[in-house]
């Protein structure tokens, strides 16, 4: 367990309420711990079929428009009034080629949030771009090869400068994300699952349950300016999670492809155009964090045993 003072210690006396920008995958399952320590919760979200579902969990949901630049000042004008209340936020919106779309359109009112005490950005590992296979912590060049990448960068950039401005913003990067429907062994059972090859290729990945208690210590011991790596302690070939997640299962792993097959993407073979071991060693020095999932064995294993009899994900 991570050894983190519970979220009603943190936050004192004082209301706390969280506002997570893109309700995602890994905010909605930090709001949901929040929520049942007594937070109030909002969000935004770009479907209104699941603003419906995390309505009804008594959240208060507002729908993020495709066009984040539109004329939609009514719902400026509301996410204003949430994030003047507002104690704490994560910031999940990928950055688009404007720029990101959060300081575009709440930049000049995050200044006038007088209860704010913690921002969380949630950013990549591949800001790092090719590290050639090197061990790799926070004070590495950022080289990113892509224009998700560079995008990243300047995102993360117009972050950390808000936190010289005196804003509390702490900036998370995170490697492949897997967990509860999202893993090797749905991929599989689906007859999805591609084991891609490259000789002397690793990558890095971190279960969500694992970011959501990384986010949750550093509620309890904010640092602004502060980046943090998040990665579990086993790099590895991509193509030994499928094996494993087959082998798990009882099923034959699918054939493998070559990561330069023209068959494939230029998203997934740009992929596989770099390679590092991201060093998690901050986290747990700092945020006194112990991961559930040390390795992604660890986090297969749990996640079959989550699975119910039918084989479909459990909730």
């Amino acid at each position: 367990m991570t050894d983190y003072p519970p979220a009603h210690d943190v936050a004192e006396a004082a209301p706390r309420r969280f506002l997570a920008l893109g309700m995602g995958y890994v905010a909605t399952a930090l709001a949901r711990e929040l929520a049942a320590d007594g937070w109030a919760v909002a969000g935004t979200v770009r479907s209104p079929d699941k603003a419906r579902r995390l309505a009804a969990d008594g959240w208060q949901v507002l729908s993020w428009p495709d066009n984040a630049d539109g004329a939609d000042a009514a719902l400026t004008t509301v996410l204003s009034d949430v994030l003047a209340g507002a104690t704490h936020i994560l910031h999940s919106i990928p950055p688009d080629e404007a720029g990101d779309p959060v300081l575009r359109r709440l930049g000049g009112v995050l200044g006038h949030a007088p209860t704010l005490r913690w921002v969380g950005y949630l950013s990549t590992t591949g800001v790092y771009g090719d590290r050639q296979g090197a061990w790799t912590d926070e004070s590495a060049p950022l080289a990113p090869l892509t224009a998700r990448g560079r995008r990243r960068v300047e995102a993360e950039r117009a972050w950390l400068d808000r936190a010289r401005e005196g804003l509390p913003v702490h900036v998370f990067r995170l490697s492949g994300i897997y967990g509860p429907g999202r893993s090797a062994l749905d991929q599989v059972a689906a007859g999805t699952a591609r084991r891609i090859v490259k000789p002397g290729h690793v990558s890095n990945r971190i279960h969500r349950d694992d970011i959501v208690s990384v986010l949750r210590a550093s509620i309890a011991r904010p640092n602004p300016g502060a980046v943090y790596n998040l990665a579990d302690d086993l790099p590895a070939p991509s193509a030994d999670l499928v094996t494993e997640a087959a082998r798990l299962l009882g099923l034959p792993p699918p054939p493998e492809t070559a990561w330069d097959d023209p068959a494939l993407s230029p998203m997934v073979r740009s992929f596989y155009g770099e390679c590092r071991r991201i060093d998690n060693t901050r986290i747990k020095r700092e945020l006194g964090v112990a991961l559930a999932h040390p390795t992604w064995r660890h986090g297969l294993a749990a996640e079959l045993a989550r699975r119910d009899p039918a084989g479909q994900a459990g909730a």
